[in-house]
């Protein structure tokens, strides 16, 4: 006899500002069971989870949980409000008792020390840090809202290795195909405020979702027919008795009124990247380069020729050094050795990872006009800014939204709309796939397909890179880097592993016995000085001024009538970007250095 759900949701409903979020929705999780909950960007699905986890209470339905157990949620925007370091706050999500061991091997997994002040980190650091916490107690419900968000290739794996070791029961929300492939075993679909459920995981849903909808097309398709029939019936059929009719024409009402409130999945992305004049056959060519900043290589005798139309993917754990790679790769930064040389006629577009473009107090129209009028200019067509958002999924009520309101997928969809309507033939994308929903990653893929440029592209995601990429360029440690044919899969064929991480983690998982004692520190470990450390806590908040200041001159440069408005301003602006950015390149691999130094 199988055991009774954990957790269960039954006919749940939330309303939000008079429009529903969620109409009927029910879940019903089982012990040790494995299930990703999958719908478009603003479906509901984390508000969903929130319900799960107790922490949003639904308009109606019900919640229950079976007495005694126990439940983690994963929250997006931790609170650190009251712990001193990482490892404290990691710890007070233990069981009384409970040995601080696993604590400290789940943060040295995630690239974090313990001894970080948790109101200094970074997004994505207090993201791993929660992560930690919310693995620590090994509960019998764990509720992850995408997990991978600011890990790295060897984090991801190493968390797909965990969560399949763990016995809590799993219900996971996350971009990554790849991931969700792994580890879930049902599939709980939210589509227009109800779930469906199959008993198979993620990578059965997507072919019995597009059955569905072929099965929803063809009653719609019937319902028309039905309704053509009934017209034509009341303007050419009998018309000898009257309540017949009337009550025929009632019937119509009703399926019109039916055909008026089926409900139509949600709208779709149009992409369509803005194409340059084509550059010369030879994009970029590095010769023999190298760089490295004190005795940390990042880059170690690269050669590397990247001609017209091919796509590359960057790939590399965190700290590997991929931003200053594409920095010299694009001639923004000078090898120590080597030569780069560069295409002609190259108009490059860049996406930035860390949206530093999107300033809070912009509006959405603003963002892709300069504020300059309600007209954006696409492939050299002007369109009207409104009827452009609506081909990103956004609403005519978002345009003079500010962007501080828009959740990370918009934010995300907005910068995709920014970079291609800019004409270039080459586009550079650092993590893409960041908040996406799955359909807008299957169109990008689609447009990056048709893309007549060439494509330089950063991300964590294998299956986006199995799709897109036509070479991966792998860091291989210590500045060495080596390029592999095909995509990510392929890569791993060729070489025989994954993506390791930086910095040496636990290679064997931790020891279930929780009284363990912590392995001895190894001798001589090499100690930060005085000023080191000071140097280590004052660079994050150095990185963040720099990437402000960047995104502010970017902003200015933006205006296409600077030039010939103020030639000084723009070549003042010109020339303190290019410092900025040669500042923040070495200020984030001076962290990372620090930090390696600090591991030992």
């Amino acid at each position: 006899m199988a055991a009774p759900p954990l957790l269960t949701l039954q006919d749940v409903a939330l309303t939000f500002g008079g429009t529903p979020l969620i109409t009927r929705a029910d879940i019903a999780i089982a012990p040790g069971e494995r299930t990703c909950l999958v719908g478009r960007n603003g479906s509901g699905k984390s508000t969903l989870m929130k319900i799960a986890a107790g922490l949003v209470d639904p308009d109606k339905g019900r919640r229950f949980v079976q007495p005694g157990t126990t439940i983690r949620y994963l929250a997006q925007e931790p609170d650190f409000t009251g712990f001193d370091t990482t490892l404290d706050f990691v710890e007070a999500g233990l069981p009384p008792g409970e040995s601080t061991h696993r604590a400290r091997y789940l943060l040295e997994s995630l690239g974090l020390t313990g001894a970080e002040d948790p109101t200094k980190l970074s997004g994505g650091e207090g993201r791993r840090t929660a992560l930690a916490q919310a693995l620590a107690p090994e509960p019998d419900v764990l509720l992850l809202d995408e997990p991978t968000n600011h890990l790295d290739l060897p984090a991801i794996e190493w968390l797909e290795v965990e969560l399949k070791g763990t016995r809590a029961a799993l219900v996971l929300i996350s971009h990554d195909r790849r991931f969700l492939s792994a580890l879930s075993r049902a599939t709980i679909w939210l589509d227009r405020g109800e779930t469906r459920r199959i008993d198979q995981g993620f990578s059965s849903f997507e072919a019995w979702r597009d059955a569905f909808f072929e099965e929803e097309e063809r009653d719609q398709h019937k319902l028309d027919r039905k309704i053509a029939a009934e017209e034509h019936w009341l303007r050419y059929g009998v018309t000898a008795r009257r309540k017949r009719n009337v009550r025929r024409l009632g019937n119509l009402h009703e399926l019109r009124q039916n055909r008026r409130e089926v409900r139509r999945p949600v709208g779709s992305v149009s992409m369509q990247a803005s194409d340059a004049e084509s550059s010369g056959s030879l994009v970029v060519e590095a010769r023999d380069i190298a760089k490295s900043y004190g005795e940390r290589k990042i880059v170690d005798g690269l050669s590397l020729r990247v001609m017209r139309g091919d796509r590359l993917g960057i790939v590399g754990a965190n700290g590997a050094g991929k931003s200053t790679l594409i920095n010299l790769l694009m001639g923004r930064l000078a090898p120590d050795s080597g030569q780069v040389v560069l295409g002609t006629n190259l108009l490059p577009v860049v996406l930035d990872q860390a949206r530093a473009v999107l300033e809070p107090g912009m509006t959405v129209t603003d963002v892709l006009t300069g504020g300059r009028g309600d007209s954006v200019v696409v492939n050299g067509q002007s369109r009207h800014v409104i009827g452009y958002l609506k081909d990103f999924l956004f609403t005519p009520e978002q345009a003079r939204t500010p962007v501080s309101v828009l959740s990370g997928g918009e934010r995300n969809r907005l910068l995709i709309a920014r970079a291609l309507a800019q004409p270039a033939n080459l586009l550079v994308l650092d993590e893409p796939t960041n908040d996406l929903d799955l359909e807008t990653l299957d169109l990008l893929q689609e447009m990056l397909g048709d893309y007549q440029g060439t494509l330089i592209l950063v991300s964590h995601d294998r299956d986006f890179l199995d799709r897109v990429a036509g070479s991966v360029l792998v860091s291989e440690g210590a500045g060495r880097w080596v390029e592999y044919a095909g995509g990510y899969s392929d890569m791993l064929v060729q070489r025989g592993q994954g993506v390791e991480a930086r910095t040496v983690a636990p290679k064997a998982k931790e020891p279930r016995e929780r009284n363990a004692a912590p392995a001895a520190q190894p001798a001589g470990k090499p100690k930060l000085g005085f000023k080191d450390q000071h140097e280590l806590k004052t660079l994050p908040a150095r990185i963040e001024k720099l990437e402000a200041a960047i995104a502010q001159l970017k902003t200015i440069l933006a205006d296409p009538e600077l030039y010939a408005r103020d030639p000084a301003r723009f070549d003042k602006a010109s020339t303190m970007l290019a410092q900025a950015e040669t500042e923040l390149s070495q200020a984030e691999d001076r962290w990372l250095e620090l930090e390696m130094l600090q591991a030992g």
